[in-house]
């Protein structure tokens, strides 16, 4: 199977891991749809796929906000008539780390982004996918959903371990109508998302993580494999084991 002229839905689409796979498989072809809450961060990952030639769209929408969504995925069907893979990616993490400095707006922007956006655009995709007989959707979580920490972050950390459950909930749910669900589990990755820690990591650090591209190749990987495969977990993680304990320290 290939990605070719196949209807790429791609939430959190203006940075890191969502556009570096936006980028990768329109370089192979797919029709990409780039969903985003900032307008030009996105229009900049369209330029960049059209400017070498890929198909993309963009557009402004919060993942959380189920009614968007849902016209969102109407516009999408009337226009390519199909949605052959979703990557739930948008999320953020919060500022404070600790259960007793997270506060009540930072866990439920996480919640949000995280988890209910993940829901409901797969809610939304399912149905076309079920009348199609087929479908991808792939989810980003974290290794902090399955090593929870202070540097994860306590809220991060527990909705990450949802996206974990609810993809195996999915591939239950929906076994034997040819939708698949994956997760893939970064370590660290050298993202955007890593200047909101306490104490964001130097250059060297960066230098030895998980890149978005790494990522964008795995993510691409299990959507390019035939539907009658599916990978329902897939860790990446840096080779070399950094020393983080001044930035835990910090917290």
């Amino acid at each position: 199977m290939t990605l070719k002229n196949k209807v790429c839905l791609i939430t959190g689409g203006g940075s890191g891991i969502g556009k570096a796979t936006a980028i990768k498989m329109a370089s192979e072809g797919a029709k990409i749809i780039v969903v985003g809450r900032t307008e030009t961060k996105i229009n900049k990952t369209v330029s960049q796929i059209e400017e070498k030639g890929g198909n993309a769209q963009g557009y402004a929408a919060d993942v959380s906000d189920q009614d968007s969504i849902i016209n969102l995925t109407s516009a999408i069907i009337n226009e390519h008539s199909k949605i052959d893979v979703l990557l739930n990616n948008a999320g953020h993490s919060s500022k404070h780390r600790r259960l007793a400095t997270t506060t009540a707006e930072e866990i439920q922007s996480v919640i949000d982004s995280n988890l209910i956006g993940t829901i409901y655009c797969s809610q939304a995709v399912v149905p076309y996918m079920t009348a199609a007989e087929g479908g991808t959707i792939i989810n980003v979580a974290s290794i902090a959903g399955l090593s929870p920490s202070n540097l994860g972050g306590m809220i991060y950390s527990a909705v990450k371990a949802a996206v974990i459950n609810f993809t195996g909930f999915l591939n239950d749910d929906l076994k034997n109508t040819g939708i698949r669900a994956s997760v893939v589990i970064p370590g660290e990755v050298d993202t955007p998302i890593l200047d909101n820690r306490p104490t964001p990591p130097d250059s060297n650090a960066r230098a030895k993580m998980v890149t978005a591209e790494d990522t964008a190749e795995a993510i691409s990987m299990i959507a390019r494999l035939p539907l009658r495969t599916n990978i329902p977990e897939l860790q990446i993680k840096p080779t070399y084991v950094r020393d983080n304990s001044t930035e835990i320290e910090n917290l």
